[in-house]
């Protein structure tokens, strides 16, 4: 069969997928050429995942996505923008491709627990996972490059996820200061992109075998980093959207070969069971990587999804476990976070200044914040307040976590960021209007008219009308949903939205 000339995969790449895949290397390479099914998780966190109760709200869905019970298909339509529509920004849904749904879903976190998602962002994995914790425990959620971490803090905002870190850290780093903390991990590693070739050019550009070696030493030590931050009897979900596999069988065999406290294991996830079952996934390929049949049993239990099998990109996913015996290599005093120098670094948009407040005291923030929330929210909610800089925030109770443990680390966002105060006045964050948090019947809220136009006037940046009689702060709703805030005066909402968000 000749390559469909659309494609322009790279030679290396289609020689050896034809040599591996067989006969079955001409329905994986017409796969090229069928369109992409774009696709959208919904947030348990606002909403409760009912079919019926969904598509009332969301009726340009198609089906499910058969890998998780949030995920959902939408038809390939330009006149259809899903990520324009305020329930997006109202963090109603997150917009993910369909395979990419599998990570999180092949061991979901229980609420309580302590999870990291290594290298997070966008933060697709991360916003999954929140979803399961059901805002208990604790959700560390890290990505290396600063402007991609300022994009995965947006989104863990947009979607009101109360019990979340955001950092800015190389791995290493931060297992010096997590050693055997977390529960679970999931390291969604970076690869040579092979599984988004149709969706993204660049990733067949960039390829070549020596960025797949390059990009295999990376993932290696990845994943011995994430083994120093892991409990015993905890796991890592190893996952890559690349067919190579040196990055997906190569990587666990090493990680294997290096770690006998570990073994992967088969999800009891029953979606994907199913799936499993029915052909739509793949499992583990060891005859694929010099020396996997050494490991056969433990690298079948690996999944893959390929593109001629089910709707969605390519992807690699495993679930790796340590030994509930297994001595926990650098322990933890207490289970609690080792301590590190204050960080003294310039504070960047989004960064949080993880130096003590100057000017006013955690006491009088807390009071003034308390006299917010008593009047304005109706209630206050649960958490460890931490001052950093003029900005208050609530830790997630639990979690063994205060403002000094976080000294030295790049922090994006500690927990649920409150507010501002200065001038004896707190000024109300974003992330607090937004937060997946009880809403008692005294709560202040002023409903926007969704079919006046008023959301996409207020996602714009522009006053709206509201009765005169009202003062004062409001959490600006649509359909129920938070937006924004708003500050009543004369008949005036004044718009609080923040302008980075803003839409032209």
């Amino acid at each position: 069969m000749s390559e469909p000339e659309t494609c322009a995969l790279p030679l290396g790449f289609t020689d050896r997928m034809r040599r591996l895949l067989g006969a079955e290397y001409p329905a994986f390479l017409a796969s090229y050429d069928k369109p992409r099914r774009p696709a959208l998780r919904v947030n348990p966190l606002r909403l409760d995942g009912a079919p019926d109760g969904v598509r009332a709200l969301l009726p340009f869905l198609a089906e499910r996505v058969p890998f998780t019970a949030d995920g959902w298909y939408y038809p390939d339509d330009p006149a259809l923008r899903p990520g324009r529509h305020p329930y997006h920004e109202a963090g109603l849904y997150y917009i993910q491709e369909a395979s990419a749904m599998i990570p999180a879903a092949l061991c979901p976190p229980r609420p309580g627990e302590r999870v990291l998602d290594l290298c997070a962002a966008p933060g697709g994995k991360a916003t999954q996972l929140a979803g399961a914790l059901r805002g208990q425990g604790l959700l560390v959620a890290n990505e290396i490059h600063p402007g991609r971490a300022a994009v995965l803090s947006g989104n863990i905002e947009r979607m009101g996820i109360p019990n979340a870190l955001v950092l800015n850290m190389e791995p290493q780093t931060l297992a010096e200061r997590f050693p055997g903390f977390f529960d679970r991990i999931v390291v969604d590693a970076p690869c040579s992109g092979e599984g988004m070739f149709r969706k993204e050019p660049q990733a067949v550009q960039m390829w070549s075998p020596e960025n797949i070696a390059l990009c295999a030493a990376r993932q290696a030590e990845i994943l011995r980093a994430a083994a120093r931050m892991l409990a015993p009897g905890g796991t890592i979900v190893y996952s890559t959207c690349t067919f190579a596999p040196e990055e997906d069988e190569g990587s666990v065999l090493t990680f294997l070969r290096e770690h006998p406290d570990f073994d992967t294991v088969m999800t009891d996830a029953s979606a994907i069971l199913a799936c499993l079952a029915d052909g739509r996934l793949d499992a583990g390929r060891p005859d694929w990587v010099p020396g996997g049949t050494e490991y056969a049993g433990s690298l079948r239990r690996a999944v893959r999804l390929f593109p001629h099998h089910a709707d969605g990109e390519g992807h690699f996913a495993v679930l790796l476990r340590r030994r509930a015996d297994a001595a926990s290599g650098d322990a933890v005093s207490g289970g609690a976070v080792s301590g590190g120098a204050v960080s003294r670094r310039a504070e960047r948009p989004g960064r949080r200044d993880t130096r003590p407040g100057r000017g006013i005291s955690l006491p009088d923030a807390l009071r003034l914040f308390r006299d917010f929330a008593g009047s304005v929210l109706g209630y206050i909610p649960d958490g460890i307040p931490c001052l950093f800089g003029e900005t208050l925030s609530l830790l997630p109770a639990g979690c063994d976590l205060t403002a000094e443990s976080l000294n030295g680390l790049r922090v994006l966002r500690a927990g649920l960021e409150l507010g501002s105060v200065a001038g004896g006045r707190f000024t109300p964050a974003h992330a607090l209007a937004m937060a997946a948090l009880p809403v008692p019947d005294g709560a202040r809220r002023y409903a926007l008219d969704s079919a006046g136009g008023q959301p996409a006037a207020y996602l714009r940046g522009e006053t709206v009308s509201c009765p005169s009689e009202l003062a004062g702060w409001y959490t600006v709703t649509v359909d129920g949903f938070p937006l924004g805030w708003g500050k009543a005066d004369r008949g005036i909402m004044k718009n609080h939205y923040p302008k980075g968000l803003r839409r032209g």
